[in-house]
């Protein structure tokens, strides 16, 4: 897997102040796009064992919220397998920081339905992600009053509340507007 940036400090990207990786690679090349560099697998840098050890180290600090992982598209096969080692890691030292997640894909269909049942790591990856932004951008339902999204077709989900309960359970945030 293959890596555009890693931000240090993010605050864009989900609540509090967070470590932001953007992955490399994406199939869905969506109109309107913010980060259509990250669409070519080959984008970047390759995501190393330095790579986790250094966001590791960056989430330290106690006013670091968690980490958020975009892109590119982290649920592309190749980049679900070299995002689990440092997801593992991360629910290793820091349980208590959360994990969002920025997705084209859709939960239900997609995820749960269709890349559950395909990749074995897709099952191990959802069960560390606490938020699930997910659905593509789509330009014509861009709105810019949307907190964490880009389209009002796009969902922020409680990803391990939706699994208990078996329906999708959406952030209490989601309806919040930038202030």
């Amino acid at each position: 897997m293959n890596y555009a940036d890693i931000k240090q400090y993010d605050v864009a990207n989900g609540p509090g102040v967070r470590v932001s990786l953007f992955v490399s690679g994406c199939t869905h090349h969506c109109k309107g796009c913010f980060n259509s560099v990250t669409w070519d697998f080959n984008y970047g840098n390759p995501f190393t064992q330095l790579e986790i050890d250094n966001i590791i180290k960056y989430m330290a600090p106690a006013y670091v919220s968690g980490i958020t992982i975009l892109g590119g598209e982290p649920f592309e096969h190749v980049n679900q397998q070299g995002l689990l080692p440092l997801l593992r890691k991360i629910r290793k030292v820091y349980p208590n920081k959360s994990i969002w997640c920025f997705t084209g894909y859709t939960f239900d269909e997609d995820i749960c339905n269709r890349m559950m049942n395909e990749w074995e790591e897709t099952k191990e990856l959802i069960s560390y992600i606490d938020v699930l932004v997910d659905g593509k951008f789509i330009e014509e339902l861009k709105n810019l009053s949307l907190r964490f999204r880009g389209s009002s077709n796009q969902r922020i989900i409680m990803v391990q509340e939706s699994l208990e309960k078996g329906e999708i359970i959406l952030w209490e945030g989601m309806n919040n507007v930038k202030n």
